[in-house]
């Protein structure tokens, strides 16, 4: 079954980097198009040609009719591609489509990210509307949403497809850390990745983390700029204008999935606790999904004043324009932590996300419940 994605790059009039964490299907997107040149550097032969030779890329682009398009995958890997790539958008008029999962080696290695001569799109794990039918939100927050996992899911291959998530942790440190050369010190990197993963969702309290890894807080702040450079995760900012409290982020992994199989829970169904925290992670990881797809110029955030929470602010122009707060039990939220929100917001709309796929209605305290599935058309609205 070949899942119709929301990202499309057929047409594409401009040149654009395609940025994905490993199986998201960035490749299988890639051979779907019709190109002059399709540059494959997962092949090592030809990584270690280009990365001895960068000017032979130049040989064989220069070649190419106008507008042709080239296509080169996993781009991080020979950096020094990309001048040539500038070079053939400005001297042959070509176009390029350029992908990758670590956009780390190119910012730290000062590589040509061309100026603004490209689009900046992002593919992810699948979307619940790219599931479409078969999606099914408890199997989601078990198992994840790459695209080769729910394939497996849906054909009822499920122990191949916890294989998969399994090796995915391997794979990942083997072939991004150490063939990436991103950290030295490998041992204490997966020692990180699985304190990080037991506080998926949290706020990160890195000195507590430093003393688990037995690293400087130093190190366990650059492991996770690490995961979000590779596109593992990312960090969720507090809303607030105090910098001193914008210093304490939360980190969500990119998939529910893959953050179990780090957590060696692929055997257990989720707890309670662990389903309001896998419910959430998933939400806004749908959010910056869809954002990313519909091209929406959007930002998050949570928002806290002690223990009281909002898990989600939809902010356009540095401005929260919408709120979310995701619930898989009790649907309500306690009248002190509405109160205090609202005199924060009078005016910004907030609304519970409900796990459930019915039941749209508004409590006595004016709050409305949405089902996940019309939060989003909410959001996709706005």
């Amino acid at each position: 079954m070949a899942f119709d994605r929301q990202l499309q790059l057929e047409g594409l009039k401009l040149s654009a980097f395609v940025f994905g964490p490993r199986m998201t299907g960035k490749t299988f997107l890639l051979r779907k198009l019709e190109c002059a040149l399709f540059v494959d550097l997962l092949d090592p032969e030809i990584e270690l040609n280009f990365r001895h030779s960068p000017r032979h890329f130049w040989e064989r682009i220069a070649v190419l009719p106008e507008k042709s398009l080239v296509i080169v995958d996993e781009v991080q890997k020979v950096p020094a591609l990309l001048d040539y790539v500038q070079k053939g958008i400005e001297d042959k008029n070509l176009r390029f489509i350029l992908s990758g999962s670590s956009a780390r080696k190119l910012k730290r290695g000062g590589a040509n990210l061309l100026g603004g001569r490209a689009l900046d799109l992002h593919l992810h794990p699948l979307t619940a509307g790219e599931i479409g039918k078969d999606f099914h939100l408890e199997t989601t927050l078990k198992y994840g949403s790459l695209p080769k996992v729910t394939q497996l899911i849906l054909d009822r291959q499920t122990e191949d497809a916890k294989g998969v998530l399994r090796a995915y942790n391997t794979i990942y440190i083997k072939e991004e850390i150490q063939a990436e050369a991103l950290t030295r010190n490998v041992g204490a990197f997966q020692r990180f990745l699985s304190v990080a993963a037991q506080s998926n969702g949290a706020v990160i309290e890195f000195a507590n983390i430093s003393r688990e890894c037995s690293v400087p807080m130093s190190t366990v702040k650059e492991y996770y700029s690490i995961l979000e450079d590779t596109l593992l995760g990312f960090f969720l900012w507090p809303w607030d204008r105090s910098e001193r409290k914008k210093a304490r982020p939360k980190f969500y992994f990119f998939d529910t999935g893959v953050t179990r199989a780090i957590q060696d829970r692929l055997n257990d169904d989720p707890t309670p606790l662990e389903k309001g925290v896998l419910f959430e992670q998933w939400f806004v990881n749908e959010l910056r999904r869809l954002r990313d797809y519909s091209r929406k110029d959007y930002d998050f955030a949570f928002w806290r004043r002690g223990r009281q929470e909002i898990d989600i602010l939809v902010m356009r122009g540095g401005k929260p324009v919408l709120a979310f707060e995701c619930k898989t039990g009790q649907e309500s939220l306690p009248s002190d932590t509405l109160n205090n929100f609202q005199k924060h917001f009078p005016k910004l709309p907030l609304f519970i996300v409900s796990a459930r796929k019915e039941g749209h209605r508004r409590l006595d305290n004016g709050l409305e419940i949405l089902p996940f599935s019309m939060a989003m058309d909410k959001f996709l609205s706005v």
